[in-house]
């Protein structure tokens, strides 16, 4: 008999697996679906809603960076009315699991997208963006500050009965306590971590190689500082995780899933090999049958730290 391989994600949203095309790197899920099976993703989060349509930044918007690369798309979308009525059919008639990250410039803005996608036929969470680190208005400026994530996850509870799930700004010096607040206004579970705040020059012009000068990075290089992210989020909240940043391959899951992370979100890596998903599926079932459990949540938040003092890890990274 195989393992099971579901998780569930809070809310009373159970996925078949733990694997999620993560937001902003799938598109809107249709545009895969001639590549990628979108009923055998444990879920796709779609890129980014707003209420209305948006243009994003002028080019340039991606650069590349060892071991990962920066983005400043400025979360260019086609609105969430124009989602519900164009993408949403497509996406339900694939059988995928939608999760729809959404986005505001207020606090009433993510409200009224919220309260469009309860009413929408196919949608089984919300993923609450506030923590785009390149647009000016919005994202971070919640997402930074606790008593602003309290607000919007509360105003967004206020106005949907489906599952929650804020997605947490690595650019903080807690992570943890945003976790709580967020679960403290009524998140289902947390999503974490997005992208972090960075930026390149070129050197020869001595100009930002982005348009917007900062962007986010992602990619494997920022994995070590996501999964200690993950791990702290575990020690504070009893919700579900949802971990990312820079998963390549089944061992890069695995280590979110023991350091706590319920399930995962696969981004950068969409652009390295869209055929990901059923090796991501096939590793972490054979990591299963090596170890002898029949379920991955046995896996989830099994880190062993019998022959350590987690307490003095923050001195010695201190040196």
């Amino acid at each position: 008999m195989s393992a099971d391989l579901s998780v569930d994600v809070g809310g009373g949203l159970t996925l078949a697996n733990p694997f999620i095309a993560a937001s902003g790197c799938f598109g809107y899920g249709v545009e895969y679906a001639d590549v990628v099976d979108l009923s055998t993703l444990g879920a796709v989060a779609v890129k980014g809603l707003f209420l209305d349509e948006r243009e994003g930044h002028p080019p340039e918007r991606i650069v590349e960076t060892p071991s990962g690369m920066l983005n400043a798309i400025g979360l260019q979308g086609i609105g969430v009315r124009r989602f519900v009525a164009e993408k949403l059919p497509a996406l339900r008639e694939r059988g995928a699991v939608v999760m729809v990250n959404i986005c505001g410039s207020t606090i009433d803005e993510y409200a009224e997208v919220a309260r469009i996608l309860d009413d929408a036929e196919g949608v089984a969470a919300i993923e609450l963006n506030i923590s785009c680190p390149n647009i000016r208005k919005g994202g971070m400026m919640f997402g930074c500050s606790l008593q602003g994530t309290r607000d919007v996850v509360a105003a967004v509870r206020r106005v949907t009965r489906l599952p929650l799930v804020p997605k947490l700004t690595p650019n903080v010096t807690d992570v943890a306590a945003f976790a709580a607040a967020a679960r403290d206004a009524g998140a289902d579970a947390v999503s974490l971590v997005n992208t972090f705040l960075a930026m390149a020059i070129d050197v020869e012009t001595r100009r930002p190689r982005l348009s917007n000068v900062m962007g986010g990075l992602s990619g494997p290089a920022i994995r070590p500082i996501a999964v200690r992210m993950v791990h702290e989020c575990r020690q504070a909240v009893s919700i579900p995780i949802i971990g990312m940043g820079g998963i390549m391959n089944a061992d890069d899951a695995i280590e979110f899933l023991i350091a706590g992370a319920t399930a995962v979100q696969v981004g950068t890596a969409n652009f390295v090999d869209p055929f990901i998903w059923g090796k991501l599926r096939a590793g972490l079932t054979g990591y299963l049958e090596r170890h002898g459990m029949a379920a991955v949540t046995e896996v989830v938040g099994s880190l062993d730290l019998s022959t350590r003092d987690a307490g003095s890890a923050p001195e010695a990274a201190c040196g």
